[in-house]
């Protein structure tokens, strides 16, 4: 009887190994070979004159569409207040607004650089049809008066904004809410300070769960992807292709105009050397670059802080805080990839309304921006909903937003690495303002 059970058990493990060397591969190649394998697949059913997927196949693309839009308004709630909050009102003096400030500039500074690439080089895929034509005109941003956009920030119930799944309202309250958890967390009364302590622990929870919940999604994105790709290739050939090279141009050719243009002005207007600067920013660049990881280059930009003489009350407190909130490479793909889905899919470039809205909405979620793989994708699905044209099931949108996402191994080196890069160029900046180098700081050198 053991004998016999013997090929079972062998079976089992062989399954449970294939199945954890499937969770071990890192998840943007997955995402990537999902993306080719897609692709092949809608090229040969294009081939065959075959434009629509089975239904118990396309389901998994739908599936994967679905498990995007229920993340978003909790992802944005938690990372939100839990960013907000995480800024000690202590450090929020006089470094601490000049850095948060300077961040959010950039960040804004990012996302026009990209929506000024996607202008010029309009990267679409010709995915448009009646259909989508109509949705696109009826899916235009309403008013473009400035005193409406900024009044109806303002939720007037909050658990309406939530059902409604108003993004910029949700943004809005969840930042509230989160600064003034910040000061209940350092007051003197022991009661107040333990509930808010207590309230910071739940949203932290909330925030940590919904990381777990992407973590999942993202290994289940490749099957999605590969569905959603074939549908699109099916439909429309291999012409589209071209489209996603026409992205990635876009999105590197801002990344390095912002590098020199925003970076290299700072640098300038605060009398910093860039050659020095950029002797030690370039080891922090290249290992973000490699790694991906904003947190996990951490150490290695901190080093770099050292070297360039700032001192380490000023780089201890803004460099994690930039990881969290200084996301201008991601605000560059903001703008490049939402133009890339509006021309493909509704045959129109973005209004001058959806312009101003996305770089609102891309600036203030950058606060929230989640350190997992796809974060930025599911940045974008938010951008898209903000604008009010979200990424349905069964909709051609959903398919362009699977070729982006099929992309976005090689999008995340470049802006990861810009995001990196201007943590430092900002700790620099305001480290020179307010004279907190040490006297043998290449920066403090004329």
């Amino acid at each position: 009887m053991r004998a016999a059970n013997l090929p079972h058990r062998g079976e089992d493990m062989g399954k449970k190994s294939l199945f954890k060397a499937y969770l071990d591969f890192n998840v943007l190649y997955k995402i990537l070979i999902g993306l080719v394998v897609g692709a092949i697949a809608g090229v040969i059913l294009a081939a065959a004159n075959v434009t629509a997927l089975p239904a118990w196949i396309s389901v998994f693309g739908t599936i994967f569409t679905r498990l995007l839009k229920m993340i978003i308004i909790p992802m944005i709630v938690g990372s939100l207040v839990v960013g907000a909050s995480s800024v000690s009102p202590a450090n929020v003096g006089k470094i601490g607004i000049r850095v948060v400030i300077i961040y959010l500039a950039t960040s804004a500074c990012g996302v026009i650089i990209g929506l000024v690439m996607a202008n010029i080089f309009q990267p679409h895929a010709a995915l448009a049809s009646v259909e989508a034509l109509a949705a696109g005109a009826a899916g235009k941003t309403g008013s473009t008066d400035v005193w409406s956009v900024i009044s109806n920030i303002i939720p007037t119930s909050v658990l309406s904004s939530l059902v409604n799944e108003t993004v910029l309202q949700v943004i809005f309250f969840s930042l509230i809410f989160g600064l003034c958890l910040s000061f209940l967390k350092v007051s003197k009364d022991e009661r107040i300070k333990a509930a808010a302590h207590t309230t910071y622990q739940i949203f932290d929870c909330l925030t940590e769960v919904m990381m777990k919940v992407v973590r999942g999604i993202m290994q289940y994105a490749p099957i999605g992807v590969a569905v959603l790709i074939a549908e699109v290739f099916a439909k429309n050939g291999p012409k589209v292709a071209g489209a996603l090279v026409m992205v990635v141009v876009a999105c590197f050719i801002g990344y390095a105009i912002h590098i020199v243009l925003i970076y290299g002005g700072l640098l300038k207007i605060y009398g910093i050397k860039v050659k020095a600067f950029f002797k030690e920013a370039r080891t922090p660049f290249i290992t973000a670059f490699v790694t991906r990881s904003s947190n996990g280059t951490l150490p290695t930009t901190m080093t770099a802080a050292e070297n360039l003489g700032i001192d380490k009350e000023v780089y201890a407190f803004s460099l994690p805080l930039g990881a969290t909130i200084n996301m201008d490479g991601t605000a560059i793909y903001q703008g490049v990839c939402a133009f890339f889905l509006v021309m493909s899919c509704y045959g129109r470039g973005l209004t001058i309304g959806e312009m101003g809205m996305i770089t609102l909405l891309a600036t203030l979620a950058s606060i929230g921006t989640a350190g997992v793989p796809g974060a930025g994708a599911i940045m974008l699905a938010m951008v898209m909903q903000g604008i009010n044209l979200p990424i349905a099931e069964g909709t051609i949108l959903a398919g362009a937003y699977a070729m982006i996402l099929g992309i976005d191994a090689l999008l995340d080196m470049g802006r990861t690495a810009l995001n990196v890069t201007g943590d430092l160029t900002c700790t620099a900046c305001v480290a020179k303002r307010m004279k907190f180098l040490t006297p043998d700081s290449p920066l403090a050198k004329k």
